[in-house]
């Protein structure tokens, strides 16, 4: 996903994040200057449903302006199909470009016992 809240803020006027986290802490949403900075320079990694709906409402925007899709960054992360050795298919990660490996059942007993 691409983050576009500095692109969503300075549409709205605001240029610096001192003055977003004034803006959100006005509308009921205390966060950190860490967490505030990491919003302001990149994409966070978390950000909660609450979280969201008050910066949405603060910048009168929706969770899809603030966020939208790469699916080149997508289909790049999905394993693709090599070669297929005795019906097995061996995946290759577009990642790391070696071969997964391929996982074989255990056998006997799967769980231990619970106690008595």
């Amino acid at each position: 996903m691409q983050w576009n809240l500095r692109i969503r803020a300075a549409e709205r006027g605001i240029w610096k994040s001192a003055q977003m986290r004034r803006m959100l802490a006005e509308a009921g949403l205390e966060i950190s200057a860490g967490k505030m900075s990491s919003w302001w320079a990149g994409t966070p990694a978390t950000m909660r449903l609450e979280e969201l709906d008050v910066l949405c409402s603060v910048l009168k925007c929706t969770p899809t302006d603030l966020m939208s899709p790469e699916p080149d960054k997508v289909a790049a992360r999905r394993p693709r199909v090599t070669e297929t050795v005795n019906g097995d298919d061996r995946r290759q990660s577009a990642g790391n470009g070696g071969v997964s490996p391929v996982v074989a059942p255990r056998f006997g007993k799967p769980r231990s016992e619970p106690p008595l």
